[in-house]
């Protein structure tokens, strides 16, 4: 029997216990809730539907194959594997994006090859900065994200440097 299949219950009884001893009404309290979380989905969808949609314009513009293409003799001579740098360059956008890149690193390569450990690397040192900042901001209505956004840009550069190197001392 596993401990965490009673984790989610238990903390549900916890509330519903808690709730009763401060007097709550506990169903209507919830009905608030509820309501209050789709408004924030009906507002926060219309940013996170055009941050998907550009993404998938982006990645399926093969735009990044022609740039790449240019860079291929410095980056063999630097000895950077070109196959990770697609995923560098869509981690901050898209969580997801970077996750089927790598999972196609790993099926090519391997977890365990160079490539396949920078690929892990580059997902734990960066972040979805354009889809965190299209989420929350979102949700609050806010519009100006222009510093947020170069510090999280300059964060995730940061982070696919620190994974390069990293990964270059440890495995290379």
């Amino acid at each position: 029997m596993n401990v965490s299949n009673f984790i989610v219950p238990i903390f549900v009884l916890f509330i519903i216990l808690y709730g009763f001893k401060k007097n709550v009404n506990i169903y209507d309290s919830f009905l608030v809730g509820a309501k209050d979380g789709l408004i924030t989905v009906f507002r926060i969808a219309p940013a996170v539907i055009a941050m998907v949609f550009a993404t998938n314009l982006f990645l399926n513009s093969h735009f990044l194959e022609f740039i790449f293409s240019y860079f291929t003799p410095l980056l063999n001579a630097l000895d950077i594997p070109i196959n990770v740098l697609p995923m560098a360059l869509v981690r901050p956008i898209s969580g997801t994006a970077s996750l089927a890149i790598m999972s196609n690193i790993f099926e090519v390569y391997g977890p365990d090859s160079f490539v396949g450990r920078l690929a892990s690397n580059l997902q734990g040192c960066t972040d979805t900065t354009i889809y965190v900042l299209a989420l929350y901001f979102g949700s609050i209505k806010v519009t100006k994200t222009k510093h947020a956004l170069s510090a999280g840009l300059f964060a995730d550069a940061v982070g696919i440097i620190a994974a390069f190197i990293i990964t270059f001392i440890f495995f290379g």
